[in-house]
């Protein structure tokens, strides 16, 4: 026994040591412990828990260079460890090959038994190894402990044994009062068969009608008295009809099953002989209560329908984030066998998405369902639960309150432990009411359906902000452009926020950009990055670069924010970008990834022009071209996201098309009843992304708004061009600005044949504003700057900017354009633009 003590604990070791190592290094954690700034500080406290719960004598932690990151013996921590030779070639190639290895120790005396797993982080890399050891002493002192248990126990047990032997059958002999084997074989036999023969209410009746056994569901059925057992049945105080059924008379091998009225209890009474069981001549009677298991079967029956109510509400309710419809799907399953009539109430802040006020009242009906809808008050009521009333009460305390002799329950919805509104459930009579179960599964249907409409209430407060931030990034109202009049729709998205966004920005020269843009993604990031489009697209505006130059800018600026990880979805963001010249007539576009625009022809013809595409914003490698179109009088220019006619369930191609045949039936008409007429047509129910609408409708600058001069390269041309510009000036009815328009065109001019190169330009236009271009053939600008006191010249642009609204330089193909734009004391006419073209409007809708 010894021999094999020792041989089992030894085996026991390796095991101890396998187990515990295995189970630290696939403990988790472990790998951020390793890889954190100091492992020893976490891991120390670790590993001197698991050695003294466990009984090893160390656990510890080796770095890939072996250092020991843990110890029993503080000392030891961030030395390096060098195994012994024999264990370093047996243990050390094992470890490399990712395999873990128990082994021996026998090194200058000392002696153990230990095991080393290596630990791997998630990319399958060495982070370390876990080594546990436990010495042969402690091995060998546990099995010397028990030896002398061993040798005591066994002797004791022999000595114990004897005693009892003799104790048991002085014991037994008193206690069967001389029975031998036989009778109590017998006996055992007996009652074995009754046993197995019942399972109710019990009683055993001799032959000659005496109680041998009656067990506790028994005296509670009959109302025996304790002593009821070894006596005669008729002398236990039972009713005559029960006597005589327990007794059965004198024939003992008829089988009954009736139904007996004992006392207020109504039993299922069976009587069996015990004979053919192998027992005396007798009988075993079983009893069940009927009224009883009715109640059993009945309440089976509610806890299976409560069972499919609260399985149905968790596959019906919140099944979207509409609080509203959440609402309607609570009262529609309450409704379905658990009241006749349910109203959901919310509070009033919930309603807008808010967090719901600890102390709140004000109540707003949201839906209402059942038999008799009429007795309650309908939806959309304004309700108040006034103090020390049901409704207050269930709203203070946070649990159901019956009421009206239980036939209406009022459960609060509670989350996170807020108070969202109340249920009431009503039920009609003569039905039964509401019992203290009801209450809790009012209760639980309550709580679920609380948490949707949480969620739902959340999404509305998020959707709320990000809506609200998106209108605040789109503009609101557009600025009334020379020869263009625009309308413009947007439209978010029913299930979040999108990126669509759209803009009309002035330019110089009574020119006018049009943009519509089409972000990645949709929430918070995707308005975010919209927002900082149109920011730096109008920016990029103001320099009056052309149009592939302000995408190209814009392109590189997608690029690098994508780089710089800002955490927005820009790549892959589409824009045209379209500049309309109101006195050519001309259209330059310029699109990177987007869909081309559609033109509604002055005769009604409805096409999609060839405009040259380059890839999205972000993508980069490919240089960005424009294509100009020539615009009539009365041309319409529709400007769209894809949103607009593309849906899930048909493509692209199929909405263009039917776009084109819409916006045929439309030709004609002004383009704010186009876009009323695109949406209404285009938008069946909720769009599924956001949608961006603009439509222009052009016109050109009346012709006897216009003058233009070419400058001779010699000083003494200024004078008769300046004089010429102020007589035509004065035509057009502004002599309030004759003389600072002579100072502003001196400057320009001279400065154009001083430092410019031929061809020299002026052009002056009128419509909202006086507008002053000097063209040169030199890409040099002027710059303002401050001129000293002694300076003799310099202050030429500083005079210009002094006298002018705004002033600017503009680069072209041929070289530059100075302009400046004036505006008149009592602004323009709104007949300078042919057919009174000059108008915007616009909606920034919801969905």
């Amino acid at each position: 026994m010894v021999l094999q003590a020792r041989s089992s604990a030894n085996a026991e070791a390796r095991r101890v040591t396998s187990s515990v190592a295995e189970s630290f290094a696939r403990a988790p954690g472990l790998v951020e412990a390793l890889e954190s700034p100091d492992p020893s500080a976490v891991l120390q406290p670790q590993a001197e828990a698991v050695r003294q719960a466990t009984g090893v004598d160390s656990v510890v932690v080796f770095s890939t260079s072996f250092v020991q990151l843990t110890s029993p013996y503080p000392d030891y921590i961030g030395r390096p460890y060098s195994p012994p030779a024999n264990v370093a070639t047996k243990v050390l190639p094992e470890l490399r090959a990712g395999r873990s290895v128990t082994f021996d120790i026998d090194d200058r005396g000392y002696r153990s038994t230990a095991t080393a797993v290596p630990v791997f982080g998630p990319d399958g890399k060495e982070r370390g190894v876990v080594a546990v050891n436990i010495t042969v002493g402690k091995v060998n002192s546990v099995v010397g402990a028990h030896l002398p248990v061993l040798i005591g126990g066994t002797a004791a047990a022999v000595t114990l044994a004897a005693v009892a032997t003799a104790f048991t059958a002085r014991r037994l002999l008193r206690q069967t009062r001389g029975l031998g084997p036989t009778e109590l074989a017998r006996m055992y036999d007996h009652h074995n068969a009754v046993l197995h023969a019942v399972r109710e209410g019990v009683l055993i009746v001799s032959a000659d009608g005496w109680l041998l056994l009656a067990n506790d569901e028994a005296r509670r059925l009959l109302d025996l008295p304790e002593d009821a057992e070894q006596r005669p049945v008729t002398e236990l105080g039972l009713d005559p009809a029960t006597t005589a059924l327990l007794t059965g008379g004198t024939d003992l091998t008829e089988v009954t099953d009736v139904i007996h009225q004992a006392g207020d209890r109504l039993l299922a009474v069976n009587r069996r002989p015990t004979a053919p069981y192998g027992g005396l001549p007798g009988s075993v009677v079983t009893l069940r209560d009927s009224t009883e298991l009715h109640e059993l079967s009945n309440r089976v029956a509610a806890a299976g329908q409560r069972s499919r109510l609260m399985h149905e509400a968790g596959m019906r309710i919140g099944r979207t984030l509409d609080m509203t419809r959440t609402c309607e799907e609570l009262a529609e399953v309450a409704v379905n066998g658990f009241a006749d009539t349910v109203a959901v109430d919310l509070l009033e802040e919930v309603t807008q998405g808010e967090d719901p006020e600890r102390a709140g009242r004000r109540l707003h009906r949201t839906a209402v369902r059942g038999a008799e809808p009429a007795r309650l008050a309908r939806v959309g009521t304004e309700l108040t639960a006034r103090d020390r009333t049901d409704q207050a009460r269930a709203l203070a305390t946070g649990r159901a309150v019956s009421s009206e002799a239980g036939a209406v329950v009022l459960a609060p919805l509670v989350v996170r432990g807020l108070v969202l509104g109340l249920v009431e459930f009503r039920r009609s009579a003569p039905g039964p009411g509401f019992d203290p179960e009801d209450l809790v599964l009012a209760e639980e249907l309550a709580a679920r359906a609380a948490v949707s409409i949480d969620n739902a209430r959340r999404f509305t407060r998020e959707h709320g902000l990000a809506v609200a931030l998106q209108h605040s990034l789109l503009p609101r109202t557009l600025p009334h452009r020379t020869g263009l009049d625009v309308a413009f729709r947007y439209l978010p998205a029913h299930a979040g926020v999108g990126g669509d966004w759209f803009d009309v920005i002035g330019l110089p020269g009574l020119r006018t950009a049009l943009v519509v843009g089409d972000v990645v993604g949709h929430g918070i990031n995707a308005a975010v990055a919209m927002g900082r489009l149109r920011t730096t697209i109008r920016n990029f505006s103001a320099l009056d670069l052309p149009p592939e130059e302000v995408l190209g800018r814009l392109d590189e600026l997608v690029a690098q924010l994508d780089e710089e990880g800002a955490g927005l979805e820009i790549a892959g963001s589409t824009c045209v970008y379209a500049v309309y010249d109101p006195v050519s007539g001309s259209c330059v576009l310029a699109r990177a990834g987007h869909l081309r625009p559609a033109l509604i022809e002055p005769d009604g013809t409805v096409g999609y022009p060839e405009v040259a595409v380059s890839p999205p914003l972000g993508v980069g490698g490919h240089p960005f071209e424009t294509t100009e179109l020539k615009l009539a009088p009365g041309s319409q220019l529709v400007l769209f996201t894809d949103g607009l006619v593309e849906t899930r369930d048909s493509d692209i191609d199929v909405g263009l098309a039917r776009l084109r045949r819409t916006l045929a039936e439309q030709a004609g008409r002004d383009p704010e009843r186009i876009c009323e007429a695109v949406t209404r047509a285009m938008l069946v129910g909720h769009p599924a992304d956001d949608v961006a609408l603009l439509v222009a409708r052009t016109g050109l600058l009346a012709a006897d708004r216009s003058a233009e001069w070419e400058v001779p390269m010699d000083p003494a041309a200024v004078a008769p061009v300046r004089a010429a510009c102020a007589r035509q000036v004065a035509r057009w009815g502004l002599d309030g600005l004759g003389f600072a328009t002579e100072l502003i065109l001196s400057e320009l001019i001279t400065n154009a044949i001083r430092y410019g190169a031929a061809p020299v330009r002026v052009r002056l236009l009128y419509d909202t504003s006086l507008v002053c271009e000097v063209s040169d053939g030199s890409s040099t600008a002027p710059h303002l700057r401050w001129a000293a006191t002694t300076d003799e010249g310099g202050r030429g642009i500083f005079l210009v900017a002094q006298l002018a609204h705004r002033w600017g330089t503009r680069y072209t193909a041929e070289g530059k354009v100075i302009w400046c734009e004036q505006t008149p004391a009592e602004g323009g006419p709104s007949e300078g633009t042919a057919d009174g073209i000059g108008g915007v409007a616009g909606v920034v809708g919801a969905p």
